[in-house]
């Protein structure tokens, strides 16, 4: 057993419950919350993120939420700066760290560490650039799947800044970016983690409480929120956080590219495809406990590993 101080990382696909159970072992155990979504830390992005409610934060102390605002932008490295940062200090005031989300490339980059990737070629870059412009997005993303189909599996297909960054590091080294991940260096860490998944066991239930969750944000006032970005002159859908799950699609019900009814149906459809990767990531995680969301002895059976 490590004598290393524990943190706790709570893990899943989307819709799958997380944050319920998150104030669940809150209400048992002396925890403070660590958000590990790429989404959740931006201002003004509350209901499409399934951000916790004021009144919900108010319950027990939050880190790495509204750090930001959507113009900005955010990476790995960053993040694992800030996120050892509030471990380190949620340790000193004699708490556990709870680190809950399912952005999995933060998960990965904090464990593992980040890989030496080689510098980025304005010339490739620029080559890659023209192709996208000239053969669209789909285009690179068919070439990465022949070139790499773990990183293809783990990208979106609309992230046009990793699908480039992954056919770069390709292009400039004859080796693909999965390859490169796989012989990175685990660092030393500060804290031993106790890394937790909750899983539906049926991947039906897990579309259900997709579409469930998106009729609630509707209702909740998702469109209006989305149009206040919208409105602002300085925000498109070239920045990150625009082009989140949700907020691309109706950005573009706002710019009256699609329907509602067609916006409704890619949203759902583009949910369904985030939590398929993130299920990616889990099925080859390592010291990973699995548990069904529908275990009503989670949190008991979590208090009793800690």
């Amino acid at each position: 057993m490590s004598t290393l101080p524990k943190i706790l990382c709570l893990m899943g696909p989307t819709a799958s419950g997380k944050t319920d159970l998150a104030f669940a072992i809150a209400e048992r155990y002396p925890v403070e919350i660590v958000n590990v979504d790429s989404t959740q830390i931006y201002r003004g992005m509350d209901i499409g993120t399934a951000k916790p409610t004021r009144e919900e934060q108010a319950k027990v102390p939050h880190h790495l939420l509204d750090i930001l605002d959507p113009s900005e932008s955010y990476s790995a490295a960053q993040f694992c700066h800030d996120a050892l940062k509030c471990i380190s200090e949620i340790q000193q005031r004699g708490k556990l760290p709870l680190l809950v989300g399912g952005t999995m490339l933060y998960f990965h980059a904090l464990q593992y560490g980040l890989a030496s990737l080689p510098s980025s070629d304005p010339a490739i870059r620029a080559e890659l650039e023209e192709e996208m412009a000239l053969k669209g997005l789909p285009d690179l993303y068919s070439e990465l799947q022949r070139v790499d189909p773990i990183a293809a599996s783990r990208i979106k297909p609309t992230d046009s800044q990793r699908i480039q960054r992954a056919l770069e590091v390709y292009r400039i080294t004859g080796k693909n970016l999965s390859a490169w991940l796989e012989e990175q260096v685990p660092q030393n860490l500060p804290f031993s983690p106790l890394n937790i998944a909750i899983i539906p066991p049926v991947r039906e239930t897990l579309h259900n409480r997709i579409v469930l969750r998106f009729t609630k944000m509707l209702k909740k006032g998702f469109i209006d929120e989305v149009e206040g970005l919208y409105l602002r002159a300085d925000l498109d859908t070239g920045f990150p956080a625009i082009r989140s799950v949700g907020y691309r699609q109706v950005w573009d019900y706002l710019s009256g590219n699609t329907s509602f009814a067609i916006m409704q149906e890619q949203i759902i459809i583009a949910t369904r495809q985030l939590a398929k990767r993130q299920l990616t990531w889990l099925r080859s995680w390592q010291n990973l406990h699995r548990y069904d969301s529908d275990d009503t002895q989670i949190v008991q059976r979590i208090l009793k590993m800690l």
